[in-house]
């Protein structure tokens, strides 16, 4: 038997029906993730590129026997689905999905970087994550995720959009 693991994802859409695309990727997720906590979306200013639509965000919680590299080749797998095509880096794209940490693991490989790298520098996924597991600590910098958002210089670019119900 294959143990049982959390994970945080992250989910956003720029392109197309936004709103559509995070319920569709998360009825995909549901498959192979357990899903117990949803963020409310929140719509949120483009990182990187900035001359693109705004994207909608938000942040999962669950658990999963997938190993980490299978449960990113199943998020890809849905953002090829999805039609998400390889182009250009923080560009517009139907769907994204990120796996932001599994369990308290931390891993660094070419393929996969766990906790996401960049994950206490962006707002867009803080706040959400912060909705749902303020008190979860990022194994690498030991800080709860409540203390990295306090950190952040500002919010300004993340706005509720609505409950996800």
């Amino acid at each position: 038997m294959r143990r049982v693991s959390t994970v945080y994802l992250a989910l956003g859409a720029n392109l197309g029906d936004r709103e559509q695309n995070l319920r569709a990727a998360l009825a995909q997720i549901r498959t192979f993730v357990q899903i117990t906590r949803v963020s409310s979306i929140y719509e949120t200013e483009p990182w990187g590129v900035r001359e693109q639509p705004w994207f909608l965000n938000l942040v999962c919680a669950g658990t999963t026997t997938l190993s980490p590299v299978d449960l990113l080749r199943r998020a890809k797998k849905i953002e090829n689905e999805m039609g998400r095509a390889e182009g250009i880096r923080f560009g517009p794209r139907p769907i994204d999905i990120d796996i932001l940490m599994y369990d308290r693991l931390i891993e660094l490989s070419p393929a996969l970087t766990i906790p996401h790298p960049r994950l206490h520098e962006r707002a867009f996924v803080l706040v959400p994550l912060a909705e749902i597991a303020p008190d979860l600590v990022h194994p690498r910098l030991r800080v709860t995720i409540r203390a990295l958002l306090a950190r952040l210089e500002s919010t300004d670019g993340v706005r509720l959009y609505r409950s996800f119900d």
